[in-house]
């Protein structure tokens, strides 16, 4: 619980310097989000000039408004993009983003759900790099996001189906804000980023933490209920299929 407190305090006093800053470009609370920033579009150009965008060919990304500009990058650089679901709330949580037969609207979680297919992690390529969202962020790669821990989920989803593995890189991009130099708390099944991109700077971290799967134990039955591909995933546990997600 001490954690938990812990990275709530953190999100507080980051959405607040965020909102004394008034950062959001539509002028909108940052308190309760993924943030919105100004810059974003800055981050996105500076990530994409790393080596490891260069060299990646799939991307996963969330929804979330702050990384639009990363997604609209990778689409336009004819990557494979795999945006997650908003709150993992369909069976198959990825939209599966083809440069070769989406626009760049498509990059917007409301118009991927019209045009672009879900898959589950078994039906998804490896992942080259993964973009997170973020709410506060130190200068080690531990992150704190909004609370939900649909990240994490996400993540060690793709990690026990082998998408996501050793050769992943993690970034996030965020608003220079959002980095704090101070020890953020972490827990076993929290992932650190490899990457921290702002408008200002480029930050590479050391201590990579990645979970090894789904860390039941910390999942309530509403919340493994809740998200569909978590309990199929659980049933067929159940049931003697440790895989749960057949390509």
């Amino acid at each position: 619980m001490q954690i938990d407190e812990a990275k709530r305090a953190a999100r507080e006093r980051v959405w607040a310097l965020l909102d004394a800053a008034a950062v959001d470009p539509r002028g909108r609370s940052a308190v309760g989000s993924i943030p919105s920033f100004v810059g974003a579009e800055v981050a996105a150009q500076r990530l994409a000039a790393l080596e490891a965008w260069r060299e990646a060919r799939v991307v996963k990304c969330n929804p979330d408004r702050a990384q639009l500009p990363v997604r609209e990058t990778a689409l336009r650089d004819g990557k494979t993009v795999y945006m997650a679901v908003p709150a993992m709330a369909k069976p198959e949580p990825f939209y599966a983003l083809d440069p070769d037969t989406v626009g760049l609207d498509a990059a917007r979680s409301k118009y991927a759900a019209d045009v672009a297919p879900t898959v589950g992690p078994g039906q998804m390529e490896p992942v080259d790099l993964v973009v997170c969202g973020t709410v506060a962020v130190d200068r080690r790669g531990v992150r704190v996001g909004k609370g939900a821990g649909y990240s994490d989920l996400e993540v060690a989803l793709l990690v026990e189906a082998g998408r996501i593995g050793p050769q992943t890189t993690i970034v996030t991009t965020v608003h220079q804000l959002q980095v704090v130099d101070t020890d953020l708390p972490e827990t076993d099944h929290d992932f650190s980023v490899d990457i921290i991109v702002t408008p200002e700077q480029t930050i590479f971290c050391d201590a990579r933490r990645r979970p090894t799967g789904i860390s039941w134990s910390h999942l309530s039955r509403e919340k493994i209920r809740a998200i569909p591909a978590l309990s199929a995933r659980a049933e067929a546990q159940r049931l003697g299929d440790p895989a749960g997600d057949k390509p």
